[in-house]
């Protein structure tokens, strides 16, 4: 596979192991990412790509900006995350295609933030595609797929990290038979496409009037980015953990805090009750609940008082 000329395009973390291995497996000859958004700070798979001496190409909107990456001439082009549509010039360009790795099982959960939304939703799995680029976003032909489950300890922390390594393993495992001609491409079935779009401030914004699995689902799956949050006293207070709690509380509020445990800080819901174990008030750092609740000089108080 080393005589393969590989440009690959993708931008954040989540790409980087799948560089990595085919800067081992192949050769590529240059990487396109975002452009640098703060000062000092470079894309992951930019770094990546400078330590190996591969050439960078950060277009502001690449739809308009491909001719001189187009020019190394490259046999395949594999995406992963890059982060804007790509156009119909860069997808018809190399003679084995235009190849993308993607965070789910399509054609569900299409879109920037398939691994927040899997969470979001309460799947019980997803996984990594790989499909051939079309115009339409996540629409072109499945190669192969591979599932992941989804455990009730997981967030979108370490889902992220398990498909990571999934989409590397599956890219280099499939990538001579799409060379050699020996795939079978699958049309996705319209029917059952779903979406999941980035992420929002709204979506961040707990609303305790939902049941106690889904206020669940929303705190793990905003954990560790960009965190679920609740308004308490006019202030934004993040919640990153919690637990589904045994208790019903009738006739009390939702999101009203009912009850202060040793680990954690117990809210009604629709149905119950959720505790939430690490917390995060404004100004201040990330912590345990049970550390957060043992700062406070009368933590009594808290009870009764209610999210907004």
């Amino acid at each position: 596979m080393k005589n393969i000329k590989v440009l690959f395009m993708g931008t954040p973390v989540f790409s980087v192991p799948l560089l990595e291995a085919l800067i081992e497996n192949c050769t590529v000859v240059g990487v396109v990412c975002q452009p640098d958004r703060e000062k000092g700070k470079v894309p992951p798979i930019k770094k990546v790509a400078l330590e190996n001496n591969i050439p960078v190409f950060q277009p502001e909107k690449v739809k308009e900006d491909y001719h001189d990456f187009l020019k190394l001439n490259p046999d395949i082009i594999i995406t992963c995350a890059y982060g804007q549509i790509i156009p119909k010039a860069i997808i018809d360009a190399p003679r084995f295609g235009c190849v993308n790795v993607h965070a789910s099982l399509l054609p569900k959960l299409r879109g920037g933030a398939p691994i927040h939304h899997a969470i979001l939703r309460g799947d019980s799995k997803t996984g990594i595609t790989i499909m051939f680029m079309v115009e339409r976003m996540d629409a072109g032909p499945i190669i192969t797929m591979r599932e992941e489950m989804i455990l009730q300890t997981d967030n979108v922390g370490t889902l992220h990290d398990r498909l990571s390594f999934l989409g590397r393993d599956l890219m280099i495992e499939v990538l001579p038979d799409i060379i050699s001609g020996n795939i079978n491409p699958v049309k996705q079935n319209e029917s059952e496409a779903t979406f999941a779009p980035n992420i929002k401030r709204e979506n961040e914004h707990i609303d305790f009037n939902k049941t106690q699995k889904e206020v669940f689902n929303q705190i793990r799956g905003l954990n560790p980015w960009p965190g679920a949050y609740g308004i308490l006293e006019a202030k934004v207070f993040k919640v990153w953990d919690s637990k589904i709690g045994e208790n019903t509380y009738p006739g009390r509020f939702n999101g009203e805090i009912v009850k202060l445990y040793e680990d954690g800080i117990g809210i009604k819901v629709a149905n119950g009750e959720i505790i939430l174990t690490e917390v995060q008030l404004e100004g201040r750092k990330r912590m345990s609940a049970r550390d957060f609740l043992n700062g406070l000089k009368n933590k009594d108080l808290l009870i009764g008082k209610i999210f907004e």
